[in-house]
């Protein structure tokens, strides 16, 4: 029987409170970092820039020269060293005037690669169209030759690190807020409860009420500036918990699971493989074979046999691999038993 290697990772995923500094598992609403986008040119490319047939490329040179009194048709350009591309950057909060971020650069004509390539100065605009950051330098594509060690690149993408000038800061006026709102990264009452009490718990007072299953907010307490009450808010440890989950890569045959998972008793019938997933207090039967972790498959049938304690999804794919299904059969297996209801946990498709 020809065994198939199946990926499969186990996390502690249970559904129990965890340890977890606050900072870790909750934002501050209102700090974060802002998309920028913008047009521009790249030139000096070696012959490997965007052909005729890219009139927005020669159209945009063609404006270009003519601000510095350069006046040429658009059909009378022939270089193939120029690239449009479409500049992307991230704001970070709190970004001053003169502070650099870094940008990626992406053609968006039929440019063969940016290698070598320098950008022109390009206005980044946030969502408001107002211009927060200029970018202009040179491209930096890792690899060589688009290949290294196996690893493709992609030539017709670069980035320029500290390519970006900020030239409007955002306001985000901070320390004269009297309440601060968190948000917490996955939604949980028990969590969001959890915040609450320990901050309450942490300033002897009640500075913290959770409003949802995501929101906490706080209260300033008197003698705190806001960013000392953030700093030592964000740094006090909480038990959070932590939701059960499956998740399934159906292109790389990838599962990633909680290690304690459970999974009721169950019959499935897939293609030529027919199991059984039950408990049994025993496993002393001689034609069974031991995989270990008290697992057992019978010899003369497709029926996996598990102790009651051991009844997870970790050792069910385990012993599915065991019987010789493939990866995209396990997958499968593991889908039609969650709809069945012998899986709680959630499962997620990528």
């Amino acid at each position: 029987m020809k065994i198939v290697k199946l990926s499969f990772v186990l996390i502690s995923a249970l559904s129990t409170l965890y340890a977890q500094r606050l900072g870790d598992i909750a934002n501050v609403i209102g700090v974060r970092e802002n998309q920028l986008i913008g047009y521009g040119l790249v030139v000096g490319l070696n012959g490997t820039g965007d052909g005729s047939s890219s009139e927005f490329t020669l159209r945009s040179l063609s404006n270009l020269l003519q601000t510095v009194n350069v006046k040429i048709d658009p059909a009378d350009i022939k270089s193939k060293n120029i690239a449009a591309v479409v500049v992307t950057a991230k704001l970070p909060a709190f970004a001053r005037q003169g502070d650099k971020v870094d940008v990626s650069v992406s053609s968006i004509g039929d440019a063969k690669s940016l290698q070598g390539g320098n950008l022109l100065l390009t206005p980044l605009k946030g969502v408001d169209g107002k211009i927060y950051s200029l970018a202009q330098g040179s491209l930096t594509i890792g690899g060589m030759n688009g290949k290294e060690k196996g690893q493709l690149n992609h030539p017709a993408s670069a980035n320029i690190f500290s390519g970006a000038l900020v030239e409007r800061e955002i306001e985000n006026n901070l320390h004269d807020q009297e309440f601060v709102d968190l948000s917490l990264k996955e939604a949980n009452f028990n969590t969001a409860v959890s915040v609450q009490n320990e901050l309450n718990a942490k300033f002897g007072r009640k500075i913290a009420v959770a409003t949802d299953s995501r929101t906490i907010r706080l209260m300033k307490p008197d003698g705190h500036s806001t960013v000392e009450f953030l700093a030592k808010t964000l740094d006090v440890d909480v038990r959070y918990e932590k939701e059960e989950k499956i998740v399934i890569d159906e292109r790389t045959g990838t599962i990633v699971s909680g290690v304690n998972v459970r999974v009721d008793p169950v019959v499935v019938t897939h293609g030529d493989i027919t199991i059984k997933i039950e408990a049994e207090d025993v496993l002393a039967d001689e034609r069974n074979v031991d995989i270990g972790g008290n697992v057992k498959i019978a010899g003369s049938e497709n029926r996996i046999k598990i102790k009651q304690e051991s009844m997870t999804v970790a050792n069910i794919a385990r012993a599915l691999n065991k019987l010789g299904a493939r990866p995209k059969d396990i997958i499968s297996i593991l889908e039609n038993i969650k709809r069945a209801g012998a899986i709680t946990a959630p499962l997620e498709i990528i």
